[in-house]
């Protein structure tokens, strides 16, 4: 059965290496997964670099993620679509 999660990134664009790192909790008590991507944070490219990384982390297509806000910003929310979702994100 497919769900829908909502959940946050903070992307660091320019980061030498395409990788997601784990969750973090941020001064505010609130939780994030932190990213890097090599894509420069230019016309796109940093977002694109990341949907399709989370995409690969996740084991869902890329149509499958979509961020919904943040997309200047390094505080992104993405919602992504698939089964088991859940569980996937909280073994980052």
């Amino acid at each position: 059965m497919d769900e829908t999660v909502t959940f946050h990134v903070r992307l660091t664009p320019k980061g030498g290496r395409d990788a997601v790192e784990g969750w973090e909790t941020a001064s505010d008590g609130s939780r994030h997964v932190k990213a890097r991507v090599r894509a420069v944070p230019e016309d796109g490219k940093a977002n694109a670099a990341l949907v399709q990384l989370l995409a690969k982390t996740l084991g869902v297509p890329k149509s499958a993620i979509e961020i919904v806000a943040g997309a200047t910003a390094r505080l992104k929310r993405i919602e992504a679509r698939g089964e088991n979702l859940r569980a996937r994100l909280e073994a980052l």
